[in-house]
């Protein structure tokens, strides 16, 4: 049966988590382009933890496609992105490969936030070990008190979506963080044939979201299994 209000329970925790989790994934993007050198970012104002610019620039993508996707699938689809300036991207392909890989790993440093709190809440009988781990709910709760379950409910969202956007994001295919990634494995003259490749082919974006979409199927579950092992490496697990 259908669980209205803890549809909606959920559904604001998630968009919180959702909102935070992108804002700290440009925010990321941002400054390491402003270290290494391209301050285009910078200048219009995303090196910022406030999530205001970021669904400035990208008022689709952060909140009517999430809120839109959740209200009728469950899951909150979106994006954000930071303005770049692409001759400096070409003049410096291997800091521009480091910037890209700033945003997912600004993701998985959150999954270990959340993984190290779902821990210590485990160590204070906060929580337990769990039976059955859903995306919204990879933790037990020992206290049955309803801020417990809410904070149990943001730390398993944290870490879940999080390491999705981290192993999404590094998947080497355009316009995914990842097909930038990948330069740092070529010389500067590669990266540079690689880049012109990917601006001469428009269409390839669309073509690497659709491929990337249909490989998490097969990419994801060994990560997710990696990452819930090293959670709980005293517990065998199942996903429910």
């Amino acid at each position: 049966m259908f669980d209205a209000p803890e549809f909606l329970r959920i559904g604001i925790f998630y968009y919180m988590v959702f909102v935070v989790s992108l804002t700290l994934h440009e925010a990321a993007h941002a400054l390491f382009a402003k270290w290494l050198g391209d301050l285009t970012a910078y200048e219009g104002g995303q090196v910022s933890l406030n999530p205001l610019p970021h669904m400035q620039r990208e008022p689709f993508g952060m909140i009517v496609a999430p809120l839109a996707s959740y209200a009728f699938g469950g899951w909150m689809l979106g994006w954000a992105s930071i303005p770049c300036d692409p001759a400096w991207a070409s003049r410096y392909p291997h800091r521009a490969a480091v910037m890209s890989a700033a945003g997912p790993l600004a993701n998985l440093l959150l999954v270990v936030v959340a993984g190290l709190a779902i821990r210590l809440g485990i160590l204070l009988d906060w929580f337990q070990l769990p039976d059955v781990l859903k995306f919204h709910m990879i933790v037990g709760v020992q206290l049955m008190h309803p801020a417990t379950f809410n904070v149990a409910t943001i730390l398993s969202l944290m870490f879940m979506l999080n390491l999705m956007l981290f192993v999404f994001n590094l998947l080497p295919l355009p316009p995914l963080d990842g097909s930038s990634v990948i330069m740092l494995g070529m010389s500067e003259e590669q990266a540079r044939r690689w880049q012109d490749f990917l601006r001469e082919h428009d269409y390839l974006p669309v073509v690497g979201i659709l491929l990337a979409w249909q490989g998490m199927k097969y990419v994801y579950p060994t990560f997710q299994f990696i990452a819930v092992s090293l959670l709980y490496p005293e517990q065998q697990w199942a996903v429910g």
